[in-house]
């Protein structure tokens, strides 16, 4: 028996039959494979860079915070060093005056003539302690001229016209490190009596006002020279006030 003929195929839509791809069409295709394989290269690399740079600065952290843990150790270990001999000073300066202490308390107090001296060495043995931190002693005296970069005023005194401005009385020492004062020395300073100062006049009634005016003998004017000297010393006062106020480097030093 013979087998049934075959039914006729409907054409693809359009009427055609699809084509194999073209050569451009082939050379597009490797062309963008290649591009995107160069371009994940590209990216594995950044990577890979960026990676490598975290790492390196992940390294430079780690040296960094050593060399300030370092560089705090050292200057620890250099100010305990620089301390040793204050330590060293005011261990001494310790036992001196527990033992001066023991001695003033004890039943044979010894004479009251022995006190100026004791005290003076322990005033020189706290200079070597403040000299070894460098800290030096200006040496003020009374009779120098009075200077605001090194004398801190604490009152007045009246004297004659030719030692107006001079250091009457020194109240402590002034310390200087170098050319930077550390520390001014509170004085007295003199001042001149503007009335001293006055030639009397050869009128009879003004010269005597004026020997009346000037008796030292008079208790009124005693009261009010009394007065005066206070409030001289509040004015001085004010004043020096308002230098440490104005100027930041005197305050520092005082």
């Amino acid at each position: 028996m013979a087998p049934p003929p075959e039914e006729p195929r409907e054409p693809a839509s359009g009427g055609t039959t699809p084509s194999a791809p073209s050569e451009g069409q082939a050379d597009a295709a490797k062309e963008l494979s290649r591009q995107v394989e160069e371009l994940t290269r590209r990216l594995a690399a950044l990577a890979e860079t960026v990676g490598r740079e975290h790492e390196r600065a992940a390294h430079r952290e780690q040296v960094i915070d050593r060399l300030h843990a370092e560089n705090q150790q050292l200057r620890h270990g250099a100010l305990q060093e620089a301390l040793t001999p204050v330590r060293a000073a005011l261990y001494r300066l310790h036992d001196t005056v527990a033992r001066e202490a023991a001695r003033w308390q004890g039943p044979r107090v010894p004479s009251a003539e022995l006190a100026g001296p004791l005290l003076s060495a322990i005033a020189e043995e706290l200079a070597e302690v403040l000299g070894r931190t460098g800290a030096e002693r200006a040496g003020v005296k009374a009779g120098d001229a009075y200077d605001p970069a090194l004398h801190r005023p604490a009152g007045t005194s009246p004297v004659a016209a030719g030692d107006d401005g001079t250091v009457v009385e020194v109240l402590g020492e002034a310390f200087t490190m170098g050319e930077r004062v550390l520390r001014k020395a509170p004085v007295v300073v003199g001042r001149a009596d503007d009335r001293a100062a006055q030639p009397k006049s050869t009128d009879p009634k003004k010269a005597k006002k004026q020997d009346k005016a000037g008796s030292a003998d008079d208790p009124k004017q005693q009261r009010g020279n009394r007065k005066d000297g206070k409030a001289d010393n509040a004015r001085d006062a004010v004043n020096g006030a308002a230098e440490r106020a104005g100027g930041g480097t005197e305050k520092g030093s005082e």
